[in-house]
C-alpha cells in the first residue's frame, strides 16, 4: 500500500458550529468520527473568528450548524465564515448541513416590496462555497430549488411514525392536518399508521400579522378518536395550542402533537403544556433547553437520520433509498 494511494482516499471530516455541539457529537458518535476541533470565538463587536485545528485539504467536509433563535442570525454568519475557511484551506467538497433551515417561512412573496430570504439564505451558502446541502424537513418544498447545486432534504416521519407506533394503538389513530396545505402530508402519515382516517382544521390567517392563525373548525370526525396533529414546526404555540382546543370541542379522546422542528419561542412552553394536549413529540433538529422544557415533551434524536444521510452522500450512494423511495 503506497503512501500516495493512503493520500488519495476520501477522507470524511464532520464539523460543528456552536449553537448546537449536543447534535454534532451525537452524529459524530453514529458516524464512528470525531467533530473536527476548532477555535471559534466572537469579537468585541460581534464579528465572529473561525480557525480548524485539522488540515481540511482534499476533504469531504460536512459542517453541521442548527438555527436556535434569538441568535439565529450569528449562526447563521458563523456557517458561513467556517464554509468560507473551508473553501480557503482546499476541502474538496462542502456539504452545509442544516437540520432547520433558517427563514424558510419566507420562501415567497405575499405582497410587494417583501423579500424571499430563503432565497437568499440559499444564495449565501452558494456564494460562500458549499457544494450540497443537507436539511430536514423544509417548510416547504420549494425550497429545494433555491439552492444551484444538489439539495438532499431528509424527512423526519420515520422517527415520528415509529415512536407513535409504539406508544399508540393504531386502530384508534386519527391524523390530523393543521391546515388544508398539508393535507398532502398528513396522508402519507396515514399511510403509514394502518391507513388511519385523517382531518384537518379550517383555519384563518392575517398576512400582515405574524405568528397569529385563528383556528375554527375540525373537517372530519374526531369523536373519541387519539388525534395526531403534525406541523413541521412548532414556534410560539399559539396555531398549534389553537387546533388542539377545537379538536377537544369536537369531541377528540386525545391530542398528540408531532413536530418536526421545536422552535418553542415564548410563550410556547407554557401555551403547550396547558393546552390539553397528552405529549408533544418533537425531534431535535434545534436544541431544546432547559426553560422550553414541560412536562407533556418529549424529544427525539434527528441525528442517526442525520449520520445516514451523511453516509450515504460521502458514500456515494442513495439517499432516497433511506425512504424506500418516498423521499
Amino acid at each position: 500500500m503506497t503512501a500516495s494511494w493512503i493520500d488519495n482516499q476520501k477522507n470524511l471530516m464532520l464539523f460543528s458550529g456552536r449553537a448546537h455541539p449536543e447534535l454534532a457529537e451525537q452524529v459524530a458518535k453514529e458516524l464512528d468520527v470525531h467533530v473536527t476541533p476548532q477555535t471559534a470565538r466572537d469579537f468585541a463587536n460581534g464579528e465572529i473568528f473561525v480557525r480548524f485545528e485539522e488540515s481540511v485539504r482534499g476533504s469531504d467536509a460536512f459542517v453541521l450548524q442548527s438555527f436556535p433563535g434569538p441568535d439565529l442570525n450569528k449562526w447563521l454568519m458563523e456557517q458561513l465564515i467556517m464554509i468560507d475557511a473551508m473553501k480557503r484551506g482546499s476541502a474538496k467538497r462542502i456539504t452545509a448541513v442544516l437540520p432547520f433551515y433558517p427563514y424558510a417561512r419566507q420562501d415567497k412573496k405575499h405582497r410587494g416590496r417583501e423579500p424571499i430570504s430563503a432565497r437568499l439564505v440559499a444564495d449565501l451558502l452558494k456564494t460562500a462555497g458549499a457544494d450540497r446541502i443537507i436539511t430536514v424537513d423544509l417548510h416547504t418544498d420549494q425550497i429545494q430549488g433555491f439552492f444551484d447545486g444538489p439539495v438532499d432534504h431528509m424527512h423526519a416521519q420515520v422517527q415520528l411514525v415509529e415512536y407513535i407506533r409504539n406508544n399508540y394503538p393504531l386502530e384508534n389513530v386519527t391524523v390530523v392536518s393543521p391546515d388544508a396545505g398539508r393535507v398532502k402530508v398528513a396522508e402519507k402519515w396515514a399511510n403509514n399508521l394502518a391507513d388511519a382516517p385523517m382531518a384537518f382544521i379550517h383555519k384563518t390567517r392575517d398576512p400582515l400579522v405574524p405568528n397569529q392563525v385563528v383556528a375554527n373548525r375540525v373537517v372530519g370526525d374526531v369523536e373519541g378518536r387519539t388525534c395526531i396533529l403534525i406541523d413541521d414546526m412548532i414556534d410560539t404555540g399559539g396555531t398549534i395550542a389553537g387546533a388542539v382546543k377545537v379538536l377537544k370541542e369536537a369531541g377528540a379522546l386525545d391530542v398528540v402533537i408531532a413536530a418536526t422542528h421545536g422552535v418553542l419561542s415564548a410563550p410556547a412552553a407554557e401555551r403547550l403544556s396547558t393546552c390539553g394536549a397528552k405529549e408533544v413529540v418533537v425531534t431535535n433538529t434545534l436544541p431544546i433547553t432547559e426553560d422550553k422544557k414541560f412536562p407533556q415533551l418529549t424529544v427525539l434524536s434527528i441525528a442517526p437520520l442525520l449520520a445516514r444521510t451523511i453516509r450515504e452522500v460521502f458514500e456515494n450512494g442513495s439517499v432516497t433509498g433511506l425512504f424506500n423511495g418516498n423521499a
